[in-house]
């Protein structure tokens, strides 16, 4: 059983993988640990799957390659990975080499002296678009004001194998890791690392699909929607209430006739805020919906172990 299991979700990388682990391999063999690499393409479409199964042929002791039957995210797939896994720690890195293998030393020294059950590396540059960065500040810092978390962390990280393996206890179609670390363990340490910029390809990231991974983190972990329904509907019954006041006060002291215009304007605010509630009850009653049907958070079609 090799002491670290280190996961890759792929999509679309095929020009990095072979390159990615012969960095991974070099510097494990310099910490002479020993290691098992785990690739999980997540439905990629080049020819990514052809480069893991020959690296898998090239060196079959020390890889386990597992194919997805379509793209279900990096948590899932990453998630797949944890379940292959077989060691005391967990590592997690990205497919496109932007973290650099070489880094790897400053996650295990980390967790060593300060005991830690996760450590996250973390950069003071990340070498992403202007867009792409300023998406994941907003999550990070939604994710510290609803979880009550350090509003730090990548995907990059060490992980105590235990900690790793209460993953697979949460079976929802939508994973979200760093919630679910957050919930077990509170020993989480941060340390320093490069992050380098893409040497093939663009990211996959936009902002369309960082604003998907914002409102399914809202509705499959707050209840925030919820919470802004009732006290919306608070503050449009306080308004209307001296709306209406005010009108009656008019009518009896002046005799001004309410008027056309006033009516249209109650009817659309308050029909107004029933379409956003029931809208928002709707996205909840969808989700409910996905976790009664027990759908699997990933399926695989193929594995190389």
């Amino acid at each position: 059983m090799p002491e670290y299991s280190i996961i890759v979700p792929v999509f679309n990388s095929s020009e990095s993988l072979a390159g990615l682990f012969q960095r991974i391999s070099q510097t494990m063999s310099m910490l002479q640990k020993s290691f098992r690499v785990i690739f999980v393409d997540d439905g990629s479409v080049d020819r990514s799957w052809e480069v893991i199964s020959s690296l898998k042929a090239d060196h079959p002791d020390v890889i386990t390659a597992v194919r997805l039957s379509r793209n279900f995210g990096q948590h899932n797939a990453t998630l797949c990975g944890v379940a292959h896994s077989d060691s005391d720690f967990v590592i997690t890195i990205d497919d496109d080499l932007q973290n650099p293998p070489e880094e790897i030393p400053r996650l295990i020294e980390t967790m060593q002296a300060e005991k830690a059950d996760l450590v996250y590396g973390i950069y003071s540059r990340k070498q992403h678009s202007a867009a792409r960065n300023m998406g994941s500040a907003i999550i990070r810092g939604g994710s510290k004001k609803l979880f009550q978390t350090k509003g730090q962390g990548s995907s990059f990280r060490l992980i105590k194998s235990d900690l790793a393996k209460r993953l697979l206890d949460h079976q929802l179609n939508f994973v979200f890791l760093d919630e679910i670390f957050n919930w077990y363990t509170s020993h989480i340490s941060f340390v320093m690392v490069e992050h380098h910029k893409r040497p093939h390809q663009k990211s996959t990231y936009t902002p369309m699909s960082l604003l998907s991974l914002l409102t399914n983190l809202l509705i499959y972990y707050t209840s925030v929607p919820l919470q802004l329904m009732v006290y919306g509907g608070l503050f449009s019954s306080v308004i209307s209430f001296i709306v209406g006041i005010v009108f009656i006060y008019r009518k009896v002291v002046s005799d001004v006739p309410l008027g056309f215009t006033a009516l249209i304007v109650a009817v659309l605010f308050s029909t107004s805020i029933i379409l956003l509630s029931l809208g928002v009850i709707g996205e909840y009653l969808s989700r409910i919906y996905l976790v009664q049907n027990r759908k699997p958070p990933y399926s695989v079609s193929e594995t190389l172990d």
